[in-house]
């Protein structure tokens, strides 16, 4: 005697259990087809302006001027990229710029997190006023306290060194929330093993939360070098000579002659500028999609 299977209490669950009809199959089939080519139209048109940088930077002058202007170059020179090897100090604004992106990168990541650690996993007084000026310096924009950092730079004696471009960025608001997201996390057991074995409150931050943290550290690193390496307008003023320059601050100042801009140079340099960010959020980017996703969990 066939047993008989009895319903189900949810309408919702029987219908997921029947079998897809054709209709359904042919619904769900043009609604993924509509998914796919308007993310490929998005991409696409997220895609054309670098595209046309780098077209453009193995383009001549006349040839950029041209009108109506070419797509792919007609006669492919690479003398743009050579200008700046030779003709302009690349080298040394190059250098410029990793120092101060790769110093800040190092301060954010260790104050940050030390910063984010007593927000999440230590009781203090003055704990929930701290986190709300975090909080509210989030929503602060940066170019209010333009001013003020430029005349304690001034004060101090920094200006036009690393210092001056550094100390203003060693710490971001954005970096102390995003480790203290991940950290709530962090099971309190693995800790209290940790003080029970005679660890200090330092060692359990080195040994026990730091290696947890590998997600949010690539996202933070990725995001404070992406905003150290891309910053214009604090280096433009703060370097007051060619040494102290940084690659935006060069593409910005000998890109534009008396005359006109030089848009192959400008290009080219645009060029050199982006791709060591390419390459750190390629060589990241598992670690930073899981940084985002966690800490958004909290």
């Amino acid at each position: 005697m066939s047993a008989v299977t009895p319903p189900s209490a949810h309408p919702a669950v029987d219908a997921l259990a029947r079998p897809a009809t054709p209709r359904r199959r042919r619904r769900m089939t043009t609604g993924r087809a509509l998914t796919y080519t308007v993310l490929t139209v998005g991409v696409a048109l997220w895609l054309l302006p670098f595209v046309w940088m780098v077209l453009g930077s193995v383009k001549t002058q006349r040839e950029i001027l041209t009108k109506p202007p070419t797509i792919w170059p007609q006669d492919p020179t690479g003398d743009n990229f050579a200008r700046w090897f030779t003709d302009l100090d690349f080298g040394q604004f190059f250098t410029n710029s990793l120092v101060v992106a790769v110093v800040t990168v190092l301060g954010n990541l260790v104050f940050c997190s030390m910063v984010g650690y007593a927000l999440a996993k230590m009781d203090f007084p003055g704990k929930k006023v701290l986190f709300s000026l975090v909080m509210v310096m989030l929503m602060v924009p940066g170019v209010v306290t333009f001013v003020p950092l430029f005349v304690q730079v001034t004060s101090l004696g920094l200006l036009n060194t690393y210092p001056a471009l550094i100390l203003p960025f060693l710490t971001q608001p954005l970096g102390v929330f995003l480790m203290r997201q991940f950290m709530l996390g962090i099971p309190e057991p693995l800790m209290e093993a940790a003080r029970i074995d005679g660890a200090g409150e330092l060692r359990v931050f080195a040994r026990v939360v730091m290696p947890l943290c590998g997600p949010p550290l690539a996202t933070l690193g990725i995001l404070t070098f992406l905003g150290s390496w891309n910053n214009f307008l604090w280096p433009l003023v703060a370097a007051q000579s060619q040494d102290m320059y940084t690659l935006p601050v060069a593409l910005s100042l000998y890109s534009t002659g008396q005359q006109a801009t030089d848009y192959g140079l400008l290009l080219a340099g645009a060029v050199l500028v982006i791709t060591p960010i390419l390459l750190l959020f390629v060589a990241l980017q598992r670690y930073f999609i899981q940084g985002v996703a966690t800490a958004g969990l909290k």
